[in-house]
């Protein structure tokens, strides 16, 4: 049976299986939409400020306006996860996303023939890797293809156009990997399908520099800017090639639902990892600053 996801469409409570948008949704068209993912630690919406400057950021790339004042993002967004808890009576922690879309009108490229933006919100309960498989660290290799560039779709905005990674994520996956490690044109390494990328080298911190060419992660700014320096861990963006795996002693990916997560290999390149590696002292840093952060902004509890 699948699990319950409950959805807010432009304002309307329903079950996220119950169609809510016509075919001629420029978010169904195109890709044209951008979107937001936040989850909640401690029962409150982490990082919610952070989301929120790089919705407005995607939004001002595309010349999308949002159809929702920030106030009213929360309020809307909150109604929905009251609405799952309400219909699953769980007090998991969410996954909570937002899309944007720039909205419906006659079949065309043209942005003008847009009416008005339109949102959807999704909530489902946040799914984490099973315990085994954290344990044991994530198996990742490398895709052919290669990473858009940021001079043609920039991966920095966050926009519903996926295809990129979902092609580099089914190469990995047909090799039995978890997660894929895309390369750009340069040959340099970029990110994962939905994640960035870490590793640790001589006991510090090294990830690609938002040039390389990779969505500019929440986790990986709250991990360079306040959680490495809080445990005296040294960081440093720099060029990553393949064949610089060979020096790095660990690796981890990191994102928005499941913040730290160890990685064992990468296409044969085989790393540390273990409760007194790095990669958990950063962890454990990270799920402090969780708790630090929900304490603080008990008005964000969904």
């Amino acid at each position: 049976m699948t699990p319950y996801i409950q959805a807010n469409t432009n304002g309307r409570l329903h079950a996220a299986d119950e169609p809510s948008i016509t075919p001629l949704n420029r978010g169904y068209l195109y890709g044209d939409a951008i979107y937001e993912v936040w989850r909640t630690y401690h029962g409150v919406i982490f990082a919610w400020e952070e989301h929120v400057r790089r919705l407005d950021r995607s939004a001002s790339a595309l010349h999308m306006a949002l159809p929702l004042t920030t106030q009213a993002m929360l309020g809307e967004i909150q109604k929905t996860t009251a609405a799952f808890r309400n219909q699953v009576s769980s007090a998991s922690e969410l996954y909570i996303r937002l899309q944007v879309t720039r909205g419906s009108g006659q079949i065309g490229l043209d942005i003008a023939l847009a009416e008005k933006t339109e949102f959807t919100i999704l909530v489902q309960e946040n799914k984490l890797f099973p315990e085994e498989k954290f344990a044991a660290g994530l198996k990742l290799s490398f895709a052919e293809l290669r990473r858009n560039p940021p001079e043609a779709l920039n991966p920095a905005w966050k926009t519903g156009n996926y295809l990129n990674n979902i092609l580099c994520l089914r190469e990995a996956r047909a090799h039995g990997a978890d997660e894929v490690v895309i390369t750009n044109l340069a040959g340099e390494i970029a990110e994962a399908a939905v994640c960035n990328i870490g590793f640790v080298r001589a006991g510090s911190v090294v990830t690609p520099p938002l040039s390389a060419g990779i969505l500019a992660g929440i986790t990986r700014e709250i991990l360079l800017k306040a959680v490495a320096p809080a445990v005296g861990i040294s960081v440093s963006e720099d060029s990553i090639r393949p064949q610089d795996l060979s020096g790095m002693e660990e690796c981890f990916l990191l994102s928005t639902t499941k913040d730290i997560t160890p990685v064992a290999s990468i296409s044969g390149y085989t790393f540390a990892h273990g409760l007194d590696s790095v990669t958990m002292r950063l962890k454990r840093e990270f799920l402090k600053y969780a708790q630090t952060y929900a304490e603080a902004y008990p008005l964000l509890r969904a």
